[in-house]
Order: C-alpha cells, then sequence, then structure tokens
C-alpha cells in the first residue's frame, strides 16, 4: 500500500540556527532559510500553521530537549508547536495523547536511546494511532538520531564502531517500520560508523544501508528519498555481494566481504528504492 505521510530521518545534530540574541540576525535567518528544520515546516501539510508536537521519549532530559526544539521551531515562524511526552506504555495509551497525535500534522522525535523508543512506544495504541495517520493523512514523521534510527525495520542500538568490524559485535532489534528494507546509522561520519552497516548488510544482503552524517537528512516521499542538510548520506547496498567468510567465522573474528556496493548522497540527491538508482542533482550553491 502506497503511504500518503512523508517521512524525514537526521543523522543528529541538526543547525537549530538560533541567535543568542532574541533579535534574528542576518546571518542566522539565512542559515536557517535552507535547514532540515526549515525543510520539515516546508513539507508539513499546513506549512508554519502546521501543528508540531515534539516527542523527547527517548531522551533522559526530555523536557530541555524538547523546548530547544520548540524554541528552533518558533524562530522559524511555526508557533503551533507542544510537548507531548510519553515516558510509560501506560501514557501511550492514554486518550488525552492520543487526541493530540491525532490533530498533529507533524511529530519530531529526538535523539536518545532508540530501544528505549520503541520498548515503550511499539504495540501501542500512540502506535497504531501514529502508523494510521503516515498510511492515510498527508502527515510528516521526523525523527533526529534516536529517532531516525528507529523508524526503519530493523535498528542498530548497540555496537562500537572500532569493533564494528569483528562478527557479532553489532546488535540489532525491531523499529518501527515507517521504512522497509533499510536500516539507519546516526553520527554516521563523525563516529566512524561504517563497519556497523558492512556487518549488517553481509548478514542480510537484501536490506539497504543508510549512514546519515550529522546535521544531514533525508526526506522519504513516495519510493523516492531525497537528500536534505549540508553532510552526506552514505548507502551500502549488498546485493551484488560476491563472497564473505560470515558463515565460516567464530564471533569476535574480523569480517571479509568481496564487491560491496557504496553509494554518496548529498544535499538535492534523489535515490529511488525501487529501482535502487541514484540521481545526482548537485545543489544550485555547490556549483562554479
Amino acid at each position: 500500500m502506497k503511504r500518503k505521510g512523508k517521512v524525514v530521518v537526521i543523522g543528529g545534530h541538526e543547525d537549530k540556527g538560533m541567535p543568542e540574541s532574541e533579535k534574528k540576525s542576518s546571518q542566522n535567518a539565512e542559515l536557517m532559510g535552507d535547514s532540515i528544520l526549515k525543510t520539515i515546516v516546508d513539507e508539513s501539510a499546513k506549512r508554519t500553521r502546521s501543528r508540531i508536537e515534539i516527542i523527547p521519549t527517548a531522551s533522559s532530559e526530555p523536557e530541555e530537549i524538547a523546548e530547544e526544539y520548540i524554541e528552533a521551531f518558533h524562530y522559524l515562524d511555526a508557533k503551533n508547536c507542544g510537548i507531548l511526552d510519553i515516558q510509560t506504555r501506560e501514557q501511550a495509551f492514554e486518550e488525552d495523547k492520543l487526541d493530540r497525535l491525532r490533530k498533529a500534522d507533524v511529530v519530531f522525535f529526538t535523539g536518545g536511546d532508540q530501544l528505549r523508543l520503541t520498548t515503550i512506544l511499539s504495540g501501542t495504541e500512540f502506535y497504531n494511532v501514529l502508523l494510521h495517520k503516515l498510511e492515510k493523512e498527508n502527515f510528516l514523521y521526523a525523527g533526529t538520531s534516536a529517532g531516525a534510527a528507529a523508524a526503519s525495520d530493523s535498528m542498530i542500538y548497540q555496537g562500537r564502531a572500532e569493533n564494528a568490524f569483528y562478527k557479532g559485535e553489532v546488535l540489532t532489534s525491531t523499529g518501527f517500520g515507517f521504512i522497509r528494507d533499510v536500516i539507519f546509522d546516526t553520527h554516521f561520519v563523525n563516529r566512524g560508523r561504517i563497519g556497523r552497516l558492512f556487518q549488517l548488510i553481509v548478514s542480510n544482503p537484501k536490506i539497504l544501508g543508510i549512514g546519515l552524517e550529522e546535521n544531514t537528512g533525508l526526506l522519504f516521499s513516495g519510493n523516492k528519498m531525497e537528500a536534505i542538510g549540508p553532510g552526506m548520506t552514505i548507502i551500502v547496498d549488498g546485493r551484488f555481494i560476491k563472497q564473505n567468510n560470515m558463515l565460516e567465522i567464530r564471533d569476535g573474528a574480523p569480517i571479509s566481504i568481496d564487491n560491496i556496493t557504496l553509494h554518496v548522497m548529498s544535499k538535492t540527491d534523489v535515490y529511488d528504492l525501487e529501482k535502487r538508482e541514484l540521481t545526482i542533482k548537485t545543489a544550485p550553491e555547490y556549483l562554479k
């Protein structure tokens, strides 16, 4: 079934673009005019009038982090925002919270612990309403860091980058499943996490591995994903792997892979998820 809603995933540490003083500076206004958060507002059903609910469930400091996003969206003139904080599974069945979700045009899931996020929300009525809105309405799910990692079928929740090339060192769990047949990794370039995707893709080459640099995002609409933000997205495709040693080696042994495919996306590039084809569309500001 074709999904009517949109999904934005972000690699973490996105630029919130707010000047230190209360007065908007021209420099920051120009910066935020093309930011990932601005894209979320522009792609939403009612743009600056959209109801945006910040969901900090994944965070250990939910109120503080949610207030930062409220301020950032207000700076973009999107002032119809609220904090929808759910800290227990019981709260995810409460009618007042479900009613707020039903009225929302955008939900923004903050960073934190993605395992906490799925443990609290998956299988609840809140999750069911969220899934229904994505399938049937002009609705936008946005998630950064943990909020992005949880959006796919499977999600990485543990695995040190320096050990990721050794079998068994990367742990996964089930995500929300909003984007099928992909797995996301965030803070990708900054924390050197490419080995985590290699290990997961070699064990299931059907899945597309997507590594998001910080302050970088992808906008999913229909069967296409478009790169947004100033950084890079790395795509790992394992369909053409010729051979590997995963079935032969013990846990903790180094992995060998022959002929894995990599793509690099930057701003405005578009990837077709059905055809598995990348179209490079260089952003005008990057041209000579």
